[in-house]
């Protein structure tokens, strides 16, 4: 199968490309690898999946480099597998991107995980979401019209759900009461993949994403922030008091639920409930662990990992922020006989040997 995933410098597109790229599928990553963090993390992503760096990006990410050794338009091979490739793009270069779907003639299927991500920041960088995660999918979703592409996986978010009270999260629950500019994006791009399976025929699962972490994963999320503070001795920042509960899911649960709806959508046996009237499938997945963990009894088990106590300030809720997050992910069970099933300990644990490990290019910072 030919695919094509965006955000694949990101911490679950390179996990995905990586899975993809091991069984023997045709493979074209993209990524802009903006500087919305440091691009040593991405960049060590990417020779991890085998595509083939400059050395001279591997340097300083803050001095200029990076763009002069890879710049956009750039390609990139790979030593693991002769049809694997990565293209340096960002989504809303609306040229850039019709020109490559023309050149490759032909995707299977399109996963598109780029996007500006956080929830926090998108409050105060409002149009970084406008551009990439608004006009950037809608000009995937013409490219995939266009190009006769017939499946589309794209990256939704556990935070359409906002403030409801109503858990375990369904995909059935009201979704249009979002907390966060980032959450209003990722509902207006569920109702775009909607219009443009009806109108042109495209088969689409949406993949609503819980609180991800693992090797890998992004500095921005808490995680990383907690592991940093804690190994530098700093003390991590605790929000609402420490009353909140999250529905963490290690990436491999991730990477295997989207696999699995991937192939389930391209096969084509549809995508959820009523797929075999022959119209095209739209269907929208919660993965999640369903499992929801108090955001203390996490930072305990990192602490464990880690083998150091963690200071903390306890501050009150930020905005933008949810309470609870749980998923419900029984239709992803019954169409595609997957339940993700990571224990927090065993991921956390994973976690903090990457963390502690030469992998991480970010260890000497601490």
């Amino acid at each position: 199968m030919k695919v094509l995933v965006t955000g694949a410098a990101g911490f679950i597109g390179a996990s995905l490309v990586e899975r993809l790229i091991s069984r023997g599928d045709e493979v074209v990553g993209l990524d802009s690898i903006n500087s919305y963090y440091d691009p040593r993390l991405k960049l060590a992503r990417l020779s991890r999946c085998g595509f083939i760096l400059p050395a001279s990006c591997l340097g300083d990410a803050g001095d200029g480099g990076l763009d002069a050794a890879l710049p956009m338009g750039s390609r990139l091979g790979n030593s693991l597998s002769h049809s694997a490739r990565f293209v340096r793009l960002p989504i809303d270069d609306r040229a850039g991107m019709e020109k490559l779907f023309e050149e490759e003639d032909g995707f299977d299927a399109v996963v598109n995980l780029a996007a500006q991500a956080g929830v926090r920041y998108s409050i105060t960088n409002p149009y970084a979401y406008l551009d990439s995660n608004l006009a950037g999918f809608l000009v995937v979703l013409e490219c995939c019209r266009n190009s006769g592409v017939k499946n589309l996986l794209f990256a939704s978010s556990s935070s359409v759900y906002g403030m409801s009270g109503d858990v375990p999260y369904t995909e059935a629950s009201v979704t249009d009461a979002p907390v966060s500019l980032y959450a209003a994006t990722k509902k207006a791009d569920e109702l775009m993949a909607h219009a443009y399976c009806r109108l042109y025929g495209i088969n689409m699962a949406g993949l609503r994403y819980f609180t991800v972490y693992g090797p890998w994963g992004r500095p921005d999320m808490a995680p990383m922030l907690f592991a940093r503070a804690i190994m530098s001795g700093e003390s991590i920042k605790v929000f609402n008091n420490g009353d909140l509960m999250r529905d963490f899911t290690y990436i491999d649960d991730i990477v295997e639920g989207t696999v699995r709806v991937l192939d389930r959508l391209a096969s084509g046996a549809g995508a959820g409930p009523g797929a075999e009237t022959g119209e095209p499938a739209y269907t929208i997945y919660n993965i999640g662990c369903s499992s929801p963990v108090r955001l203390m009894d996490f930072i305990s088990e990192l602490e464990d990992a880690l083998g150091r106590k963690a200071g903390k300030v306890f501050l009150p809720m930020q905005p933008g922020d949810v309470y609870e997050t749980f998923a419900d992910v029984s239709r992803l069970v019954h169409d595609t006989g997957y339940r993700p099933s990571v224990a927090l300990r065993d991921g956390i644990r994973s976690f903090a040997k990457w963390y502690l490990s030469e992998d991480n290019p970010l260890r000497a910072d601490d």
